[in-house]
């Protein structure tokens, strides 16, 4: 069977911190992102994830939060109200730059785990925008990656039970750009890894 011809996928590493449990009610508080690599035919290519970067603060949409989600960011929603950026100016940004940073190539937005992150960052996209960069399935969870290839259930994975050789030496500091990096770094390692041998079964 010939393979088909496509672009090269742009993997791009998101985190996001937000005051609630799904957007629209609750706000998408800050977004922060990093490339992680480049996959073609001939496999995976890591690049350094400080090299393109994106940071924004948004303005909260909503008078709602929950006092122990925004806890975990230390954001100050009074500060944001005022100096945050308009969720369509800041999501716009983030497009062009999405675009800019995967010319030539099919941006893929991961994150660990990706399905908190993506459900915000989708929903402003396309509530502030009409469009996302990633599409509507451009996404990649890295727990998904890493209890595919150790094969082991999705719920048995944590940080905590991974090889110490995959984690990123980087602190993750519930700072979106911060942990957009270090989470670049799992990424790239994930990707690369063939899995635990046979001895480590």
């Amino acid at each position: 069977m010939a393979r088909r011809r496509s672009k090269p996928s742009l993997y791009i590493s998101v985190d996001i911190e937000a005051d609630g449990p799904i957007p629209g009610p609750y706000s998408l508080l800050s977004l922060g992102a990093a490339v992680a690599g480049v996959q073609d035919t001939d496999g995976f290519t890591a690049v350094d994830p400080e090299q393109h970067t994106f940071y924004r603060e948004l303005r909260p949409i909503s008078e709602e939060f929950v006092p122990e989600a925004l806890a975990v960011s230390g954001l100050d929603r009074e500060r944001l109200s005022r100096q945050g950026a308009e969720p369509a100016v800041a999501m716009a940004e983030f497009t062009d730059w999405v675009r800019e940073v995967s010319a030539g190539a099919q941006p893929v937005m991961c994150g660990y785990p990706a399905p908190y992150d993506w459900t915000f960052l989708y929903w402003y996209l396309i509530r502030f925008t009409g469009s996302s960069p990633f599409g509507h399935s451009g996404c990649m969870d890295m727990k998904t990656l890493y209890a595919t290839k150790a094969e082991v259930p999705l719920r048995a994975v944590a940080k905590g039970t991974m090889p110490r050789h995959l984690l990123s030496g980087r602190r993750h500091t519930h700072h979106a750009l911060d942990d957009a990096i270090e989470q670049a770094d799992l990424f790239a390692r994930l990707m690369t890894w063939p899995g635990p041998s046979d001895q480590y079964r």
